[in-house]
């Protein structure tokens, strides 16, 4: 159903700096999360925060050996990551510190000094059946399964877009909503978890150097293999090292180096990052995912109520250049080209009288006024109203008003509002230069009353 809504759009408002925000909220997250089975204690709170603080309150009931544990698997994996990064190897480290971590869990009985571990874990494969639901069932799930809906919607939009940034890929979200929406499918009939595009299982994948689909079919195999033959050694896993393991993907997430880059170039951007990144620790990620959206999108506005409005004059050589659009600018004698920055919409339409108003009241006298259309790829209905006072303003002032470089999709949009019927088909110029031959050579000659005759 999302495929065919087309939510995939949603990504979209997930820019760069967003996701390096949420990737760092969700590391932050998941490794604070981890940290009271390093440690050995119980920590009741559900969020990042309320966790942290009960951790923190049981330090002094710390359990030794689990530390120990946890000590000793971040000691192999950053070794190994050490010698894959010198030698340019893919020594499997998590794997490694897994296999010793059971071994040495067997060996030394680590769960009778008090390390927590796995325990038993069923063997075979799950059993396929339909699943038992009922008209009562489905509306008693309705609100949960829309909310997970929510979460993976948006968690596996920010996930794959990361990560196709990182690899300067390209992504189609159309087809992750229709692998998700089958693997979900499939899940109900086999009494597993949800499945979701998860960040910490996609760190694990990239670190694997895993690029393609046949890492997620190489796993598949590997689980099908552990299910049938070797559950009995994973109940010796202590929980220490499958939560230091956790931890160090987790950190992975954690993009301090991009947030300075940000901050270094763009201090609003590093806002909206920074807001993203305590929105998913405090909020969780569903939330956060909301917020950071609405964050850009409010960035974006900002950018474009505030747009570079310029006025275009010739270089020396000839050439079309910008300068700032202050009162009183001028092309040239009795001429005025203005460029608005973007398109024209209720937020920033009222910034184009300010300017047209300014340009007009000050300086010497204005015959000829040529709004260049090459930034405005569209114009909402309110911004029409005020171009029409635009066009009132300037006949007022007995200014020729003329537009260049209009689109013909917006052209259109002009012709149904009716501005083209106000200012005359012939205030069109493909070009400004187009219109600054015209004021030279007067060919544009005006047809109403209400309109001087081009000087």
């Amino acid at each position: 159903m999302a495929r065919l809504a087309r939510l995939g759009f949603l990504a979209n408002f997930l820019s760069r700096t967003v996701l390096v925000g949420f990737l760092t909220g969700v590391g932050i997250q998941v490794a604070a999360g981890q940290l009271p089975d390093m440690l050995g204690v119980t920590a009741a709170g559900r969020q990042t925060l309320l966790k942290l603080a009960d951790t923190a309150r049981a330090l002094a009931h710390v359990h030794w050996a689990d530390v120990a544990v946890s000590i000793a698997v971040i000691v192999i994996v950053v070794a190994a990551r050490r010698i894959n990064r010198r030698l340019n190897r893919r020594i499997p480290g998590l794997l490694i510190a897994a296999i010793i971590a059971i071994i040495a869990s067997w060996a030394w009985d680590l769960a009778g000094h008090g390390v927590a571990v796995v325990g038993p874990v069923p063997r075979g494969l799950p059993s396929l059946g339909l699943p038992a639901l009922g008209r009562h069932d489905a509306a008693a799930l309705l609100g949960a399964a829309i909310s997970m809906f929510v979460v993976i919607l948006a968690q596996s939009a920010a996930t794959s877009r990361a990560y196709a940034v990182k690899y300067e890929e390209s992504l189609s979200e159309a087809t992750d909503l229709v692998g998700l929406g089958a693997a979900n499918a499939a899940a109900a009939f086999s009494g597993t978890f949800v499945v979701n595009g998860s960040p910490t299982k996609t760190q694990i994948v990239d670190n694997a150097g895993g690029r393609s689909q046949l890492s997620q079919l190489t796993a598949s195999a590997v689980v099908l293999i552990v299910l049938v033959l070797l559950t009995g050694p994973l109940a010796y896993l202590p929980e220490a090292a499958l939560a230091a393991m956790v931890f160090l993907i987790a950190v992975e997430l954690v993009d301090a180096k991009g947030m300075r880059r940000i901050l270094a170039l763009r201090r609003y951007e590093f806002a909206v990052a920074l807001l993203t990144t305590v929105a998913v620790v405090v909020l969780g990620v569903e939330y956060g995912i909301v917020l950071a959206i609405i964050a850009s999108v409010v960035d974006h506005l900002r950018h474009s109520y505030t747009p570079l409005n310029s006025v275009l004059v010739k270089s020396p050589e000839g050439h079309w250049q910008p300068v700032p659009a202050k009162p009183g600018t001028r092309t040239e004698d009795g001429l005025v080209v203005y460029r608005f920055g973007t398109s024209l919409y209720y937020a920033n339409a009222s910034r184009l009288l300010d300017d047209i108003e300014a340009l007009v009241a000050r300086g010497g006298p204005l015959h000829w006024l040529v709004i260049d259309c090459a930034a405005i790829g569209d114009v909402d209905y309110t911004a029409s109203a005020v171009l029409l006072k635009v066009v009132e303003h300037a006949h007022q002032h007995d200014v020729h008003l003329a537009l260049s470089s209009v689109l013909d999709p917006v052209r259109q949009q002009l012709d149904r509002y009716g501005i083209t019927k106000v200012l005359g088909q012939d205030a069109y110029f493909d070009t400004p230069g187009q219109a600054l031959e015209a004021f030279h050579s007067g060919e544009a000659q005006l047809t109403t009353d209400h309109r001087p005759t081009a000087r």
